[in-house]
């Protein structure tokens, strides 16, 4: 209500606007007034003239602000004056310095106030003169008590009008003085947030890092629950970070090369159903068209698409979640399109509001009843519109939701991202029973993918609800592939081993705990199901459980990389070393910059992963040393800035300093893995099965 009040009080262009129009409004009266009583013909044309120009300034905001108030001032008077010294208006120059009076006051200068007041006086005073000397009014008591009445009637406008600027000025300062204690309280209150999700980062890098160190050796239920609570804590430390960097303005928009099936793998890797919810079905529907390589924020980008995903298990108790990933051509790139679609309880108008403006966490009791900390919808605003994109929502209540994301993003690579070898498969069989699922729509959600990932990639695709009818589209045209999920192959389990043993490929889209039956030909896809799984099996990529299961199952390593780990948090050594010699790396530590430097100086190591925040000597101060030294003896080193200060704009800095690579504290595994990857030479790198707890 303040803010509202002083942009009010502020608008000086609004207000020129309003005197404007009393003056011009004035300036044609007197003009015609002037024509009837016959008075200087001159005067007339010269008001006109200004008040057209004063209008052009003002429409034109043609020099200072404080020139055109002059402006407005000079004609003002001028139009008083001229209306008021003729003796014909002797009775009227009260009701014309009432209205001038009113007007002027809106400027909010009580000088031009007592200026008003002045030119009543000195108007009155030589009407005055003029009616003894002219005669032109009779001065009898009547007259004069008129006249006492009209000044008094002046004297108490110009009172209230002082009064109530004065009062309006008095207000606007509170105003002002209330603004500035709110934005110094936010500011103090963004700040504390900033600072104390800072400092969590390194006990939760150590929770995190000691639990997984534990479930490599030995799997427990308790240690996981730990696990598990310090990464969604990781995830809530980034989500507060994120909205209070959005809040002040501050998000950094990075631009890097990736390919979207990796966005894909690494957010359905991350993906974890909740208690209660393992009955949900997920359908990812990647538009095959979408570009193989684009150029943009893959962290951000990752963050959306898991928030989006995680509001809507979070919402939805039964069904299942579809999520559409799709792109439109346009000259700076492509229109990266990700909607996710749920069965859930669905939104109020009211609900979605709240979300539009960025304050969907202020929803108490849908929070309370969901998990969370409600900031998830107000991240993938703010970093959607950072991106220059945009977010709409479709939902009703109990009926679901669909919110839909659209961001620009360059094109490095405009090969389609999925494709088939037509050589490879005929005729394509897509069975599903048609009353498997009690919620319909996830009928369609496969049914949607299938259909649009046949278009895409240009497959003759053939729906069948029972055995019979494959048996019947088998026998008129020539199949090459039945694509279906593990409840389908249950059912006629001896009659697809048969058909796999022969020239036709049975995929069966299974959860993790599905073991091929012993002597099966059967090819196994991983679920959540998606297109590059469903083109490997076309390509003709049938094998063992490991062979066709995508990425997501695989892991790099980096047997034999000798690396230098620098931190001054002796917990973090633990965690950092733990989890590097999982990779087959060779570490060693050092608990300060100078230490790191004695070390390299006689030993040599392929990577150094170098903490910032550090006593004596920070880590870039490091970092240039250890450049220098390496280009000293003729050596090249690898050093990775492995830090708790992970603010946005955070990763362009290090890197811009002179970093190799930037990984934020709580170590992300995929984060991790993909900056080594992307900075170790190929013959360092090689692939294994991805174990999972």
């Amino acid at each position: 209500m303040y803010r509202f009040l002083g942009e009010i009080m502020k608008n000086r262009t609004g207000i020129h606007t309003k005197i404007i129009i009393i003056l011009t409004i004035c300036i044609v009266g007197v003009t015609i007034e002037s024509a009837l009583q016959m008075w200087e013909f001159w005067v007339p044309p010269l008001l006109v003239f200004g008040m057209i120009t004063l209008w052009v300034m003002h429409l034109s905001q043609y020099g200072r602000e404080s020139m055109r108030e002059n402006v407005i001032l000079m004609l003002s008077f001028a139009t008083a004056i001229f209306h008021g010294i003729h003796n014909s208006c002797f009775f009227d120059i009260a009701i014309a310095n009432v209205l001038l009076t009113v007007a002027l006051s809106l400027l909010g200068s009580v000088t031009v106030l007592n200026f008003t007041l002045i030119q009543y006086g000195l108007v009155l005073f030589v009407q005055i003169i003029l009616a003894a000397y002219y005669h032109t009014v009779e001065l009898n008591l009547l007259n004069i008590s008129k006249v006492v009445l009209h000044s008094i009637m002046v004297l108490s406008v110009h009172y209230v009008c002082r009064w109530i600027m004065i009062d309006r000025k008095r207000l606007l300062e509170v105003i002002e003085g209330d603004e500035k204690m709110m934005q110094n309280s936010l500011s103090d209150m963004d700040d504390f947030l900033v600072n104390i999700s800072h400092e969590l980062r390194t006990p939760v890098n150590v929770v995190n890092g000691i639990s997984s160190l534990i479930l490599k050796n030995e799997t427990t239920e308790d240690v996981l629950a730990i696990r598990d609570a310090g990464l969604r804590l990781s995830r809530q430390i980034e989500d507060i970070q994120d909205y209070t960097e959005i809040k002040n303005g501050n998000v950094y928009i990075e631009k890097d090369k990736y390919m979207i099936t990796s966005l894909v793998n690494d957010v359905l890797s991350n993906y974890i159903i909740r208690e209660g919810k393992e009955k949900l079905e997920m359908v990812i529907d990647l538009d095959p068209k979408v570009p193989i390589s684009m150029k943009g924020d893959i962290k951000k980008l990752h963050k959306m698409l898991r928030h989006l995903i995680d509001n809507a298990v979070k919402f939805t108790n039964k069904g299942g979640i579809y999520v559409k990933i799709s792109s439109t051509k346009r000259e700076y790139g492509v229109n990266l399109t990700i909607e996710v679609t749920d069965t859930g309880k669905g939104m109020t108008g009211h609900d979605m509001s709240f979300v539009s403006q960025g304050l969907y966490q202020a929803d108490k009791e849908r929070n309370r009843s969901s998990g969370g900390i409600g900031l998830g919808l107000s991240v993938v605003y703010g970093f959607a519109h950072a991106m220059n994109g945009f977010v709409t929502i479709n939902s009703d209540a109990k009926t679901g939701t669909t919110v839909r994301l659209c961001v620009p993003q360059e094109v490095d690579n405009a090969s389609n991202c999925l494709s088939a070898n037509r050589d490879r498969f005929k005729n394509v069989i897509f069975h599903m029973l048609p009353n498997k699922y009690k919620v319909s729509a996830v009928r369609d959600f496969y049914r949607q993918m299938a259909v649009n990932l046949a278009s895409g990639l240009k497959i003759n695709l053939y729906s069948a609800y029972s055995v019979e009818e494959i048996r019947n589209l088998m026998s008129r045209v020539e199949v090459s592939h039945i694509f279906m999920g593990e409840e389908e192959y249950r059912r006629n389990a001896a009659y697809f081993d048969e058909v796999a043993a022969r020239d036709t490929v049975v995929a069966v889209a299974v959860n993790r705990t599905f073991n091929t039956p012993k002597g099966s030909n059967i090819v196994l896809m991983p679920k959540p199901l998606y297109g590059l799984p469903v083109t490997k099996v076309l390509n003709g990529s049938t094998g063992e459980l490991n062979a066709i299961f995508d990425e997501r199952q695989k892991r790099p390593m980096f047997d034999g990389v000798r690396a230098l780990i620098v931190d001054d948090e002796p917990m973090n050594l633990v965690v950092a070393t733990g989890t590097f010699r999982d990779y087959g790396m060779i570490t060693e530590t050092a608990a300060s910059g100078q230490e790191s430097l004695d070390k390299f100086r006689d030993k040599t190591y392929d990577i150094i992963f170098m903490d910032h925040m550090m006593p004596e000597m920070d880590g870039v101060e490091a970092m240039k040393r250890l450049k220098q030294m390496a280009r000293e003896k003729d050596r090249n080193i690898l050093i990775v800035a492995l830090t708790a200060n992970a603010v946005s704009g955070a990763k362009e800095m290090f890197l811009n300093e002179g970093f190799d690579g930037f990984i934020a504290k709580p170590i992300d595994i995929m984060e991790f893995e993909r900056v080594m990857k992307r900075i170790l030479p190929p013959k360092n790198v090689r692939y294994e099965e991805r174990s999972m707890p």
